[in-house]
């Protein structure tokens, strides 16, 4: 039998980086709204692609400046609270907005709910490297890593271990600001690359991680809620087939498959944190010693938890939506082998893996033959699916459209006038206009008074 939902009572999509072709709020946003839970969005430029989503209720435009300051995102979001008028379940979307709840969210409790977790557990869980040390702490396996402030120290450790490494920024959700030049992830083959890379950091630090051979069936990935027990239901695991950057990025074509062993390691590791609310894990099995290893840790709502559901339609969003409105979550049985692709990142992917000789052209558009859900295309709601295309191919013939265009880029508190189209959360004055839908809808449109 379908879950219960509480439509009273509204969740908010928050998303703080600024990345319009973020697909995860998307799926926040027609997992619940399919619901009948009225569901908001903050978004940082007026053609997000998931900003115009059928089943989203109301639209903010919010572009916080970076470096973030606590206050000012604190503030912007009490002006969204009150808003909408009545309390809501928040669903950060990255891993700043999860810290920021965990380390400031207290202040946030009348108008939001969210789970409490240690203030600290997830900037540790979210850090490349100090995730190192958590398992470290917990006696779990690790992969061999260092933190390198400069290339002497990472020349030092690719003695050790060998190329290729795997090179990260230490702590990712900071490159927002636009200091770090390069990907939160990025395999490298070649030792001037790495001289490269510190270049492009922009003075800061880097996280170099072994390479753990892999191959195929070998990158796992695991989803789940945790309720105040830690107690984890649902709890997903999953197949990541293809990768953009291949071997080295995020999840263009995902595929359930059920790991019992998996499952309870994560499980157990998930009780031991005290660990509350949803997560994505990224993982690697080591056939050297017959293990999986940890590689990422993203203590908020992955971008692919789409891939994963139940028979009565619970996903990790329905059932923190459930929980925590006070709603039993039903355990459920996962829908088999449910496969997932984000359809802009994965023909960039199967064009790296046929260069590599990894794939060839007929299996890639037999799997893409077998999809149960795409990140962007949904029959129900395209509008989204035509901004993404028309934004892919704005990037492909010209690069100033990156990172939301020039208006998204300014990061400025005081709003960008933009008639009909949404509110601005730090606008020192307001006056409603319209509601996009209708009488349902709340103020989400506003001119400068």
């Amino acid at each position: 039998m379908p879950p219960d939902f509480d439509t009273t009572t509204p969740a908010v999509v928050l998303k703080l980086d600024h990345n319009v072709m973020h697909h995860g709020g998307l799926g926040v946003i027609r997992s619940l709204g399919r619901a009948a839970v009225p569901v908001y969005a903050v978004y940082e430029h007026p053609l997000a692609p998931a900003a115009h989503s059928r089943y989203l209720h109301g639209r903010f435009l919010w572009n916080p400046p970076q470096p973030h300051r606590p206050e000012q995102l604190l503030a912007g979001l009490v002006r969204l609270a009150e808003r909408i008028g009545r309390p809501s379940v928040l669903v950060p979307t990255d891993d700043a907005g999860a810290i920021l709840l965990a380390e400031h969210g207290d202040a946030l409790r009348r108008w939001f709910r969210f789970p409490a977790v240690a203030g600290d557990l997830p900037r540790r869980l979210a850090g490349k490297y100090s995730l190192t040390t958590v398992c470290q702490d917990l006696g779990l396996p690790v992969v061999r890593a260092t933190l390198a402030r400069g290339l002497f120290e990472a020349e030092r450790f690719v003695a050790q271990v060998g190329l290729p490494v795997m090179v990260k920024l230490a702590e990712p959700w900071k490159a927002v600001n636009g200091t770090a030049k390069i990907r939160s992830t990025t395999l490298v083959g070649r030792r001037r690359e790495i001289a490269d890379l510190f270049h492009l950091a922009g003075g800061a630090a880097l996280m170099l991680q072994e390479y753990i051979p892999g191959g195929a069936g070998n990158d796992w990935f695991f989803h789940g809620y945790c309720d105040e027990r830690s107690s984890c239901v649902p709890a997903f695991t999953g197949v990541k087939e293809r990768s953009y950057p291949p071997h080295a990025g995020l999840t263009s074509f995902g595929r359930h498959v059920p790991n019992d062993r998996l499952r309870q390691q994560v499980c157990a590791m998930l009780r031991r944190l005290s660990y509350r609310g949803i997560m994505d894990l990224d993982l690697r099995y080591d056939a050297r010693d017959d293990r999986y290893k940890l590689l990422d840790f993203n203590p908020r709502i992955g971008a692919q938890f789409r891939l994963f559901t139940t028979t009565d339609g619970l996903d990790v969003a329905r059932a923190a939506h459930l929980h925590l409105t006070g709603r039993p979550v039903p355990p459920g049985e996962p829908v088999p082998d449910r496969r997932f692709v984000v359809e802009n990142y994965d023909s960039l992917a199967a064009l790296g893996y046929l260069r590599r000789g990894e794939l060839g052209i007929r299996s890639w558009l037999a799997s893409l033959r077998r999809v149960d859900e795409a990140a962007w295309f949904a029959p129900d709601d395209l509008t989204p699916f035509g901004l993404m295309c028309l934004r892919t191919a704005g990037r492909a013939v010209s690069r100033p459209l990156r990172r939301g265009g020039t208006a998204a880029g300014t990061g400025s508190t005081h709003p960008v006038f933009r008639p009909g189209r949404a509110t601005h959360l730090l606008a020192p004055a307001a006056v409603p206009v319209r509601s996009r839908t209708g009488e349902q809808g709340e103020d989400q449109t506003t001119r400068e008074a």
